[in-house]
């Protein structure tokens, strides 16, 4: 029997999870729109010759956050698209993407910005390049026909799901809990291609009653190395401990790093944050939210783990309206202080006064 050739084709969502990888390889994607088609290659993984066949009469996206610090119109509010001057390079073009170079590069302009037109390619660029986590800044090439072996995205019927991604349970098994006693580890897959998450099972958590759970984002630098730039690792340990002492609960592990802008910008947050920025200014240097996390996330596998009301161990109000946005009651915010140092003080503060944080 022959297998129907659309069946080995992938769906939209394996597209925009190749997309996400190409984007990190360097390697162009083509973004194909109602009324026209573009290359689009992120400025920090590009190579210096694709970057160089590209560049005739293209357009470098970056976020209106970006813009603002460079002093750049972003007519387009949450976007910008920079003409290229002439002589544009690949190190001008990284230099205008990425902060660390703002004290040694400080003449990158004066800036003109495209005005008018649809700036739909631009700002999808610019939601890949996030979503493969490295810097938001994409170069735009005009393409007036399809390429063999490139992704295509078809926005007209290639977007992203309204309520996120599905999750297959892959596995759980006993883990024994140093913190927390009997716990089991649940390993979720999303199936458009993103990290896994995983839910941690302390005790035996009563579903008919609200469940004590937790959404804790990965932190490689708080949770693993003991970093006291914040109070990730503590507020893991508080957690756990706490749900042991109910005699159960969930926490979930989010891979969401460095409020979802990944390891590597969050980093470079971290340097910037050496400068004398908050944490909030470092993002927003960057080219990104105050907070890229996705929160549904945490609703999606808690339905999946047959809990509907929680306890939630928070400060993050919020955590608390996306759960019940999303179909989980909270029942209770259960508050999570824990590991204040000296390093970590002032950013506990901007937690509080730009993030609307409670103590």
């Amino acid at each position: 029997m022959t297998t129907p050739t659309n069946l080995l084709q992938p769906s939209p969502a394996e597209r925009r999870s190749r997309a996400r990888a190409d984007l990190r390889l360097g390697l162009p994607v083509v973004l194909r729109g109602a009324s026209e088609s573009v290359f689009a290659v992120a400025v920090e993984t590009a190579s210096a010759a694709r970057f160089h066949a590209l560049s005739d009469d293209a357009t470098l996206a970056i976020t209106g956050r970006r813009a603002e610090t460079l002093k750049a119109r972003a007519y387009d509010g949450d976007v910008a698209r920079l003409v290229l001057p002439a002589d544009a390079s690949l190190s001008w073009a990284r230099a205008v993407a990425d902060p660390a170079t703002d004290l040694d590069t400080p003449m990158k302009g004066p800036f003109q910005t495209r005005r008018g037109g649809d700036a739909t390619l631009a700002r999808e660029a610019i939601m890949l390049a996030k979503e493969a986590q490295v810097l938001p800044a994409v170069l735009l090439a005009p393409c007036a026909a399809g390429v063999a072996n490139l992704t295509v995205l078809d926005l007209r019927t290639d977007h992203a799901p309204a309520d996120g991604a599905g999750f297959v349970h892959v596995v759980d098994a006993a883990l024994p809990l140093a913190l927390a006693g009997a716990g089991r580890l649940h390993v979720f897959r999303p199936d458009d291609g993103g990290e896994e998450h995983y839910a941690v099972e302390i005790g035996t958590p009563d579903r008919a009653a609200p469940v004590l759970a937790r959404l804790h984002s990965a932190c490689f630098t708080g949770d693993v190395l003991g970093s006291l730039k914040c109070d990730c690792g503590p507020q893991l340990h508080g957690a756990l401990r706490a749900m042991h002492a109910e005699g159960g609960g969930i926490l979930l592990y989010l891979n969401q790093e460095g409020r979802g802008i990944g390891l590597a910008n969050k980093m470079r947050a971290y340097a910037l944050q050496d400068q004398g920025y908050d944490t909030v200014e470092a993002n927003h240097r960057l080219g990104f939210e105050d907070d890229e996390r996705d929160f549904r996330i945490g609703a999606a596998l808690l339905r999946r783990l047959g809990v509907r009301v929680v306890r939630l161990m928070t400060n993050n109000p919020a955590k608390i309206a996306m759960m019940e946005v999303n179909g989980i009651g909270v029942a209770e915010r259960v508050p999570l202080h824990a590991g204040e140092t000296p390093q970590n003080a002032a950013y506990l503060a901007t937690k509080v006064a730009k993030s609307g944080h409670l103590r």
